[in-house]
Order: C-alpha cells, then sequence, then structure tokens
C-alpha cells in the first residue's frame, strides 16, 4: 500500500506539476512588502485568489468536473498559499489508511519553498486552464464592480451638484431676504422722515376733527401719513419713468429743443435744456433720500421767478359722509351751494397770515362732480372766503384757455407740460398768474368724503373749483369746509 502510494504520488509530482510552476509571473524576489499592490487580471491577486476559491467551490462537480490528480494540485495550491511551504516536523501524523490525505502532502511537498502569493497564483492560473468558464466568470464581476462603480460615481456628483444648487438657491434666498430688509429700512428710514414733516399739519387737522378724542385722532394721523407716502412713492415713481424714456430719446440721438418739465430735488417743478437732463436726472436719483421739504428753489429757463416753486397737493378720502353733511348743515363748516347744470363754483380762499397750510373737505348728493384747485399769486386783497358762481369756466375770475399757467407736478395733473411752465410775467393784462395744484376731475364725492391739503406757496388766493358744466340736466348739493394750519 506504501509502495503504491508513492507511486502515485510521483505520478502526481512530476512533469505536470513542475509545468504549473513555470507560467507563475511571480516569484520570491519580486514580491515587495505592500503585496496589496499585486496585480492580476487587473484586480488585486489576493482578491482574485478569493474569487477563484470561492468559483472552485461553489462549482466543483456542478459545472465543472476535475481529475482526482487535478483536484491534489489545486487542494496543495490552498495549502501552501494558506500555510507556507510544508513542515513534515509540525505535520501532524497520518493513518496508516489515510491515502488522500498522504496524496495531499505529497503534493503540497512538491511546491517546495514557492511563496503564498506564488501558490494564489499558481492556484489561479491552474483554475483557469482547467476550467474555460474561471476567466468569463471573473470578468463578469469585474464589469458588475465598474458599474457599481460607475454609478456610485455619477450618484456622488449628481448628490455633489444637487448640494451646490441647493447652496446657491440659499445663497439667492439670503441675498433676496437682505435686499428687502434693506428696501424695508430705506423705506421705514424715507416714511419716518415724511411723517416728521407732515406729522404737526396732520395733527391740527386730526384735533378739528376729533376733538378730545386722541385715539381717533391718532388713528386719522395715521391714515394721513400712509397716504401722503403712497402719493409721493408713486409720483416718484411717475416722475423717474419720465425722466427715463426722455434720456432715451436723447440717446437715440433726438434733438428737441422744447425744455424738459421735471421735478427737482426740492420738489419745484422747473424746466432743463436737453443739455442738462444727465443732471436732472441725478437729482432725481437723490429724490428718494430727500426729506421732502421745499428748502430751497429749483431754476427755470424762464422768468417765472418765485412763481415757479410749488408743492404738490395731499388727497385722500373718508368714508363718515353722512357726519360730514350732519356737520356741515349744522353750521360747524363753511356751508353748502347748489351747483347747478352747466355752472361752475370758485370758492377763493386766501392765505392767512398766520398759516402754513390749506385744508379742504367736501361732499355731494347723489352725483359726482368735478373738482381742482388753482392758487393765485399775488397779495389778497381781502382775507375773507368768498364765493363766485359761473355759467362757464371763461370769465374773469377764472382760467381762461389762452391763459399761461404754471402747473405743480402731482399724481392727477399727471406730467407737468412745456405749455404749463411759463413764466408767470408773461400772464395776460394785469391779472396775478395763476398756477395749477390739481386739475379739474370728476370726484366720487357723493360716496364719500373727498379731503386733502396743500402747503402754502406763498402769498396769493386759492381758488377751489367745483365744476358741473359737464352736466346737462342735473344739479348739484354741494357740502365743503376750508380752514388753515398754522
Amino acid at each position: 500500500m506504501d509502495s503504491t502510494a508513492q507511486q502515485q504520488a510521483t505520478m502526481i509530482g512530476g512533469d505536470n506539476l513542475e509545468l504549473s510552476f513555470k507560467d507563475l509571473s511571480l516569484d520570491a524576489g519580486t514580491v515587495g512588502e505592500d503585496n496589496s499592490k499585486i496585480l492580476k487580471w487587473n484586480l488585486p491577486l489576493k482578491e482574485l485568489y478569493k474569487l477563484a476559491c470561492s468559483f472552485y467551490k461553489e462549482k466543483s462537480g456542478k459545472a465543472i468536473h476535475l481529475s482526482y490528480e487535478d483536484n491534489l494540485k489545486l487542494v496543495a495550491f490552498t495549502q501552501q498559499a494558506a500555510h507556507g511551504p510544508l513542515d513534515l516536523s509540525k505535520a501532524p501524523p497520518l493513518g496508516m489508511f489515510d491515502v488522500i490525505g498522504k496524496d495531499r502532502r505529497i503534493a503540497w511537498q512538491q511546491l517546495g519553498t514557492i511563496t503564498k502569493l506564488q501558490a494564489m497564483e499558481g492556484f489561479i492560473d491552474l483554475l483557469d486552464r482547467l476550467c474555460p468558464l474561471f476567466k468569463p466568470y471573473v470578468e463578469a464581476i469585474k464589469k458588475d464592480r465598474e458599474e457599481k462603480a460607475r454609478r456610485a460615481e455619477q450618484e456622488e456628483i449628481q448628490r455633489t451638484e444637487a448640494l451646490a444648487a441647493e447652496r446657491e438657491r440659499q445663497e439667492e434666498l439670503a441675498r433676496l431676504e437682505s435686499e428687502k430688509n434693506r428696501e424695508e429700512l430705506h423705506r421705514r428710514q424715507l416714511q419716518d422722515a415724511l411723517n416728521q414733516q407732515t406729522y404737526h399739519q396732520f395733527k391740527e387737522y386730526a384735533e378739528i376733527q376729533f376733538p378730545g378724542n386722541p385715539e381717533q385722532q391718532a388713528v386719522l394721523i395715521r391714515q394721513l401719513q400712509n397716504e401722503h407716502y403712497h402719493q409721493y412713492m408713486q409720483q416718484l415713481q411717475a416722475q423717474v419713468a419720465t425722466n427715463l424714456a426722455r434720456l432715451k430719446s436723447l440717446s437715440d440721438g433726438e434733438e428737441d429743443d422744447t425744455p424738459t418739465a421735471v421735478v427737482c430735488e426740492n420738489g419745484a417743478a422747473g424746466a432743463i435744456e436737453p443739455a442738462a437732463a444727465n443732471e436732472f436726472a441725478n437729482a432725481n436719483n437723490a429724490k428718494e433720500n430727500s426729506q421732502f421739504e421745499f428748502k430751497e428753489q429749483c431754476d427755470s429757463d424762464n422768468d417765472s421767478g418765485d412763481y415757479a416753486v410749488i408743492s404738490p397737493a395731499n388727497m385722500w378720502t373718508k368714508p363718515d359722509i353722512k357726519l360730514f353733511k350732519q356737520e356741515v348743515m349744522a353750521g360747524k363748516g363753511d356751508g353748502v351751494i347748489r351747483v347747478n347744470h352747466g355752472d361752475t363754483v370758485t370758492v377763493k380762499v386766501p392765505t392767512h397770515e398766520g398759516g402754513s397750510c390749506l385744508f379742504w373737505e367736501f361732499a355731494t348728493d347723489s352725483y359726482d362732480i368735478g373738482f381742482g384747485v388753482y392758487f393765485e399769486w399775488g397779495k389778497p386783497p381781502t382775507t375773507e372766503v368768498s364765493v363766485h358762481i359761473s355759467e362757464s369756466d371763461e370769465d374773469d375770475d377764472t382760467i381762461e384757455e389762452d391763459d399761461e399757467v404754471i402747473c405743480a407736478e402731482d399724481l392727477e395733473c399727471g406730467q407737468v407740460q412745456s405749455s404749463q411752465m411759463s413764466s408767470a410775467g408773461s400772464a395776460l393784462g394785469s391779472r396775478n398768474p395763476i398756477s395749477i395744484i390739481i386739475p379739474i376731475y370728476r370726484r366720487e364725492c357723493h360716496q364719500e368724503v373727498y379731503a386733502g391739503s396743500h402747503t402754502y406757496p406763498g402769498e396769493g388766493t386759492y381758488l377751489l373749483k367745483f365744476d358741473n358744466s359737464y352736466s346737462l340736466w342735473r344739479p348739484k348739493t354741494l357740502y365743503y369746509k376750508v380752514f388753515y394750519t398754522r
């Protein structure tokens, strides 16, 4: 039995085993300390060896059928790769009838002193020669891993891009929030500045409307201040848009010698030549930071002098129309006037020596009426308020169609026309020059009380015009109040 086993071991460990060593691409001299860098089939050798062992265990006897001698060689390579060269002094004794164990030990001993890495590569090469399905199996695993790595890389790129996009979105939101906060701060600063300037006027008006009621006075003051701020911003936007359109037309090469009507930094109406458009555009941009005070006089290209400086009026409405009419009819206001169809009523209110601002309120029964405010420059002959009724708007006490007037730019007047910016000195005859503060427009004053105020531009007479000339049949009952504040 022993001689037969030795002969079989000699057969197994003969030339075929030596040929397998010649196919090894590694030897002990080329193996360094860093074994993880050793590649075979573009895979780390140890990883490829594990795949080979797994393939051998799963497929042996199923997809692959090896001879006894080939199995001995593969087992010998695994023993050498796991434990190194065979040391008989440390090997456990074999039983007398353990033929397979003796054959395996002989095959292991035939491997000599090759290293563990060489034994791994020998196992891989031998399995590759014995089983053609092994290499495609490895290639399929490699492709699967590469695909997973590619997907992971792509997902990482997408995740990075998503994080970058989210970061940009957050930065944009933060920037928009910062701009919104700056705009809100600027709006509050501007509104506070406007409120400080109009507080005393609105307070006097509120005290007249609600005497002895501080809460109602505060509500009315707040309402008036909000209306004043919105009117100011709308007027400012209209001015900027007009000036931008004007500058665009000039930049396109259009020549126009007609003076352009603008509102200067102090809010006064004036006229400039096209060559000075840029200078006034810069002034308009600075208007938002102004205190809305009329401290300086705006230069004009005509000889209008002091008459060119006039501020826009403030207009608002009140809902308590019944109470207002009752107060006027009870004698607590200026009076009630019947305005016949086709007539125009002009209420002349001279500026008061101790006053600084004029207030007015009016309402009608059932139907609307036209309303506008003019200002006649010059010292008034009387301090009494007078009412003049005419069948048309063309008599001596009103503005004729051919008269040239000075128009302040306000929300209802729209853009100042150059024909309205003529010199006060060019008024016809000896009549005092007249400025249009609010053009005549129809007001729904039968639904709510219309009120307004205007800061004295100088010494003169206000002309409050109630126009019913457009009505062919209906007379209007007018309720009105006028008063001044210091």
